[in-house]
């Protein structure tokens, strides 16, 4: 496939998981792929595997200065920034009583600020160019789950940051979409897997089954898996698709959680 031929992909949170298997997947499809992230190492790893097509430049997304200096070295590299895949997050565990303000604002900062400062510093260019944003939440931003007030609150937010960037760049060309993953098997989930099965006597994969037991497809995405659905949000065949969210969790959404006891 070669639907991203030509084009330019800003991928956050680009070393690992769900940012390293997307920046992989554009780049297989024909972009040239940005890739920035807090850890230079694995930044520099993903690029090296995906050859001169990729530039690794390490920064926090949380900051508007770093992040204006990673969209004008896209522009240096590459000319340009058609695509933002804003994947950076992961904080906010505890429930409210428990969150500090300190772990509030750090939750506010990893999973919301990020996606803002990210696109916030590509607008321009997404504007001249017609591009496409995909804002990477999660289950979280559509239901919540125990003690995880911050992650839940944000991840939330990101669709509506989501919709008011379709909302007020549309009439640009400008599209944003948000996809809200279920468990994927990543790094991250490996440690929560890790850390369920030490509580419940059992080992990571059977930690996998017991969390995804009740989906219909009865498993956990693969980081490919949902990097295809953000290229297919970020490509030309999503042309009229804007301020959509679109759920890669396994079909976890679609069950009445209250009936699951009935059968």
């Amino acid at each position: 496939m070669t639907r991203f031929t030509g084009r330019v992909a800003l991928i956050t949170g680009a070393g690992t998981g769900i940012g390293a298997a997307t920046a992989r997947r554009l780049a297989e499809e024909g972009a040239a792929v940005v890739l920035t992230g807090r850890r230079p190492g694995p930044l520099t790893e993903v690029a090296a595997a995906i050859g001169d097509r990729a530039l690794a430049v390490p920064a926090d997304a949380a900051d508007p200065d770093a992040m204006a200096e990673v969209v004008a070295a896209a522009g240096e590299r590459f000319g340009r920034v058609d695509v933002v895949v804003a994947n950076a997050g992961g904080h906010g565990l505890g429930a409210v009583g428990e969150t500090s303000l300190a772990d509030w604002d750090l939750a506010l900062s990893a999973n919301l600020t990020t996606a803002f400062a990210t696109v916030r510093a590509a607008v321009p260019g997404l504007v001249d160019g017609g591009g496409s944003v995909v804002l990477v939440s999660s289950l979280a931003g559509l239901f919540a789950g125990p003690a995880v007030a911050g992650y839940t609150a944000t991840k939330h937010a990101l669709v509506g940051l989501a919709r008011s960037i379709a909302r007020d760049y549309g009439r640009h060309g400008v599209r944003a979409n948000t996809v809200c993953p279920g468990w994927v098997r990543t790094a991250m989930a490996d440690e929560q897997m890790d850390g369920l099965a030490a509580c419940a006597g059992l080992d990571r994969e059977a930690a996998y089954a017991l969390v995804t037991r009740n989906t219909p497809l009865g498993r956990p995405a693969t980081a490919d898996e949902v990097a295809a659905v953000i290229a297919f949000l970020a490509s030309a065949d999503a042309a009229i698709v804007s301020g959509a969210v679109v759920t890669a969790d396994a079909g976890a959404s679609a069950v009445d959680l209250p009936t699951i006891d009935l059968v």
